[in-house]
């Protein structure tokens, strides 16, 4: 192993970096053939004692009652999952269907309809939820609230008011006596991608490794502490896989791409520190948590101990500073049964259920764990980001305790050449942009 990363000349400054990827790793866990109401029970049975801490300060003369003790007409709090009812949600069964579908064509990045509608369950029942208060269209299956309402003559729960767990407790964070670094992040370099330039990656690469531009330019680049290299690095060429047997000239052209993105991120491991996470379309496991990807796909980077694979989510503290993100699944998923303005909100709406993925397992695949559902947010972090985007959002989100989050999309980089600067000192973030076009 490499001590040292000596191939740049800069003088970098140092950070105090510790990985907690630790609750994603699948180690001890030993799949039986179960089903995923373990993982639903947990993530209950933790949101519903967080949820009753909160309601003696929301609405302490109210009762707080299970489903199965309603009382028509009595007005009290129950707590449970939400389960969203989507007419158009897609079945598996439907592709045995012989029987031509009238199911209006919808389009295929979202499967919202005006007849969806909301139920609430706990280990007592379920009900149908009613009112003004709650739109189906904000909320997905998965997500554990407290509701104050009421039981009509129909049957229904009619909601008047919601309590959302908000955001977790953040540890304190002093930003005015911290010097000038910077995490670097870039997602979606797609090697070996048609549409993907090689000459912007190395651009990239001689930025933050010191070898392009002036004086000012090296100064900046040796600010920089940390590369976050958040999922999709590679596009395997999947057209050759075919059922068959592979011959030796298949099998070169599969490894082409991770040699490449090997060359690639050895340049920046000898000079930064580096991590990388897996993402839908690298060489990992495709349910979440996904594992981190094996060394051994990075004979050159990984002789260096600034290398460090990294699991999907992704959870480290840089400088006393917190940082979560995901490779986008999370974000995209619900965009696919919810709605918003913007990814931001998605990412907002996470952080005040206190969950990165509400979806899983319902319609986002997951590891089914038998007693702990790993994707809660026991502490709100200071930076939040999400890779593989179409294009760069960020906002700083303020919760009601004080909390300071960054929120942060990184677009992907085949498409835009946009990667993103994250300033330690002030939580402040900019774009770096390394897209040419060469016209003969």
């Amino acid at each position: 192993m490499a001590e040292h990363a000596t191939s740049s000349k800069l003088e970098r400054k140092q950070s105090l970096y510790q990985s907690l990827d630790e609750r994603f790793e699948i180690q001890n866990e030993k799949y039986g053939g179960q089903q995923y109401s373990q993982i639903y029970f947990a993530r209950l049975h933790y949101m519903r004692s967080v949820l009753y801490s909160l309601i003696p300060n929301w609405k302490p003369q109210l009762p707080v009652c299970t489903i199965l003790e309603l009382e028509e007409g009595k007005e009290c709090i129950i707590v449970g999952t939400i389960y969203k009812h989507m007419k158009l949600k897609p079945c598996i069964l439907d592709e045995y269907s012989k029987e031509r579908s009238t199911v209006p064509i919808v389009k295929p990045h979202n499967f919202m309809h005006p007849d969806d509608h909301l139920v609430l369950e706990d280990e007592s029942g379920r009900v149908k939820l009613s009112g003004d208060v709650l739109s189906p269209s904000t909320f997905v299956t998965g997500i554990v609230v407290a509701l104050h309402g009421k039981e009509t003559d129909a049957g229904d729960f009619l909601v008047l008011d919601i309590l959302e767990a908000g955001l977790a407790p953040q540890i304190e964070l002093s930003l005015d006596s911290r010097e000038e670094k910077y995490v670097v992040f870039v997602s979606g370099l797609s090697v070996g991608d048609n549409s993907s330039n090689p000459l912007h990656f190395q651009l990239l690469v001689d930025h933050i490794t010191g070898h392009l531009g002036d004086e000012k330019e090296q100064a900046i680049a040796s600010q920089i502490v940390r590369v976050v290299i958040v999922g999709d690095s590679v596009e395997i060429p999947h057209g050759i896989l075919n059922g068959q047997n592979l011959g030796s000239k298949e099998l070169s052209r599969l490894s082409e791409p991770t040699k490449e993105l090997d060359i690639f991120i050895t340049q920046l491991a000898a000079a930064v520190p580096l991590d990388i996470m897996p993402g839908p379309n690298d060489p990992a496991n495709f349910s979440l948590p996904q594992q981190s990807l094996h060394r051994c796909l990075f004979p050159g980077a990984s002789t260096y101990n600034t290398f460090t694979s990294c699991t999907n989510p992704h959870l480290f503290e840089l400088d006393g500073v917190s940082f979560l993100g995901t490779s986008g699944q999370n974000v995209d998923d619900l965009e696919k049964y919810s709605d918003a303005k913007d990814k931001l909100e998605f990412m907002e709406r996470q952080l005040r259920w206190r969950h990165i993925a509400p979806t899983a397992p319902n319609t986002l695949e997951c590891y089914p764990f038998t007693d702990r559902d790993p994707f809660f947010m026991e502490s709100c972090p200071h930076v939040y980001f999400v890779g593989n985007q179409n294009k760069y959002e960020s906002r700083l989100l303020k919760g009601s305790e004080g909390q300071i989050v960054r929120l942060i999309c990184i677009p992907k980089f085949c498409k835009t050449g946009v990667a993103v600067a994250l300033n330690l000192r002030n939580l402040e973030c900019h774009t770096l942009s390394f897209s040419i076009n060469l016209e003969m």
